[in-house]
């Protein structure tokens, strides 16, 4: 048996192994693909776009500049990020997994988002990227998804120019009196039962609301945002707490 076979990692509440963990995931979004956007609508009351927004006015990103959008996923956030950049800019989107990946081209493609995006099916863990080579790297609710979020983490402040910024949106852990109960009781019995009946998937959301459980706290994650290099960095609470936007910098 291989290293890679005995170490072990979270899938949900399972423990998996390293080698099955990546396997596991991609079936769960080749699965919820087609879907995606209409679930995150149905499950946010369409607050995800409001996190979202107040992600892409973060970015910083001026004409000319280049950004990776990582765990793009359907590209929601694509079309921001190219109009930022401009023309002479150049936005990548980039996802592990090929179902929803081409699922967000297609989506843009048929919009007009064309030209200053390109698209690149890549693990964030090993970014085929040069070094230095873009202004802001954005995460959108893919990061839990990542067996190792630390060699992630490496691999984008690796990717980064001097001065560039990552931000990270991601389910967080709730901070206001009263709301964790509240929260626990949707996600185990109203998601999987939405998964059911709009994506004929409750085991995905299932998996989706035990990956949130899993993930790391708000000041853990910033801990691990700065042993991987990224200084001056901070987080946003949003919807107390249920999401929260990290936001680190490479000097």
């Amino acid at each position: 048996m291989s290293e890679e076979q005995q170490k072990t990692t979270h899938f949900g509440y399972q423990e998996v192994s390293l080698a099955e963990k990546a396997g596991k995931v991609r079936q769960v979004f080749d699965s919820v693909a087609d879907k995606y956007d209409v679930m995150n609508d149905v499950m946010s009351l369409g607050i995800h776009r409001l996190w979202k927004r107040f992600t892409l006015e973060l970015t910083g990103l001026k004409p000319g500049q280049r950004a990776l959008y990582l765990a793009a996923g359907t590209g929601d956030l694509a079309a921001k990020l190219a109009d930022q950049v401009g023309t002479k800019g150049e936005v990548v989107a980039s996802d592990i997994n090929g179902a929803m990946l081409g699922n967000g081209r297609d989506r843009l493609v048929d919009r007009g988002v064309v030209g200053n995006i390109r698209f690149a099916q890549a693990d964030a863990q090993r970014l085929p990227f040069p070094d230095n080579a873009f202004d802001c790297v954005t995460m959108a609710f893919g990061l839990r998804n990542v067996t190792d979020k630390d060699q992630a983490l490496r691999s984008i402040y690796r990717c980064l120019k001097p001065g560039g910024r990552l931000l990270v949106l991601e389910f967080s852990k709730p901070v206001v009196p009263g709301l964790k109960p509240i929260y626990d009781a949707y996600s185990f019995k109203l998601l999987p039962l939405m998964g059911k009946l709009i994506a004929d998937d409750a085991d995905s959301y299932r998996y989706l609301a035990e990956s949130i459980r899993m993930h790391p706290s708000q000041e853990e994650l910033k801990a691990m945002m700065e042993a991987a290099g990224f200084e001056r960095c901070d987080y946003h609470n949003m919807s107390g707490g249920i999401v929260a936007l990290h936001r680190g910098y490479k000097f």
